[in-house]
């Protein structure tokens, strides 16, 4: 499903300097109909009563389900951009790392949309979310000369 070039190493060299990376995020797995990352608990990622901050989990669904996106379709012709995303934040989460697994609900021409869980170390669930993907061509490059 996912296009068979991409590496994990690829994608977190692709995240750096990026909202990823100053959140941590790495990409762990890629596997035949999903996807998956963790996010540390921490600093970076915390309220200010020390639980995860309910940003940082949409955050991390939305960058799992954008490189998804990505890893399906043409980047020389297309781009995927977040077209809609809700979350449920279900149970408070204070140290360690929550894992992310994004897969498919639908894989259109047009539109991707995702099921994102987020779990914590336990593997109890921390939040869902849904993500949609709009899939828009490239525009084409303008030469600034003619």
């Amino acid at each position: 499903m996912f296009n068979p070039e991409l590496s994990i190493e690829a994608l977190n060299a692709f995240s750096v300097d990026t909202l990823v990376s100053t959140l941590g995020i790495e990409f762990t797995e890629i596997g035949p109909d999903f996807m998956r990352a963790r996010m540390p608990v921490d600093g970076r990622t915390v309220q200010p009563f020390r639980h995860l901050h309910g940003g940082a989990s949409v955050s991390l669904a939305e960058s799992l389900g954008s490189v998804a996106s990505f890893a399906l379709i043409d980047p020389a012709t297309h781009v995927a951009v977040g077209l809609e995303i809700n979350a449920n934040h279900l149970r408070s989460v204070r140290s360690g790392y929550v894992h992310a697994t994004a897969t498919p609900l639908h894989i259109g021409r047009r539109t991707h949309v995702w099921d994102i869980r987020i779990v914590d170390d336990g593997e109890r669930l921390v939040c869902v979310c849904r993500l949609t993907m709009a899939v828009v061509e490239r525009e084409k490059e303008v030469n600034s000369n003619q």
